[in-house]
């Protein structure tokens, strides 16, 4: 997972999904500079990280957003972090009782 989230590109089409579910023809035309086998390279790659999943309708294939696995990176890694962060600023913030 962390592979795919490595790739700027792949995180600008998470991005894209984020805000609305897309075709395939719908994510290639968001991403200009690309060819359609390189956004469908990068689709694999999301795809099997489990970040996106498709479905087939018609000839279209929509695209969604999978949440779960980032969710699952947050509450194991970056909460922590997180919650540190604020007891470090809230120590910083209280005055000296001495």
């Amino acid at each position: 997972m962390f592979k795919a989230l490595a790739s700027p590109v792949r995180r600008r089409m998470l991005d894209a999904l984020k805000e609305s579910p897309h075709t395939t023809g719908s994510l290639c035309a968001l991403l200009p500079d690309l060819d359609r086998t390189t956004v469908l390279q990068h689709l694999r790659v999301l795809e099997a990280a489990d970040l996106v999943t498709g479905r087939k309708v018609g000839r279209e294939r929509h695209l969604t957003l999978a949440p779960l696995p980032i969710k699952r990176i947050h509450d194991r890694w970056i909460s922590d972090y997180t919650r540190a962060a604020v007891e470090l600023l809230d120590r910083l913030d209280r005055p000296d009782d001495a």
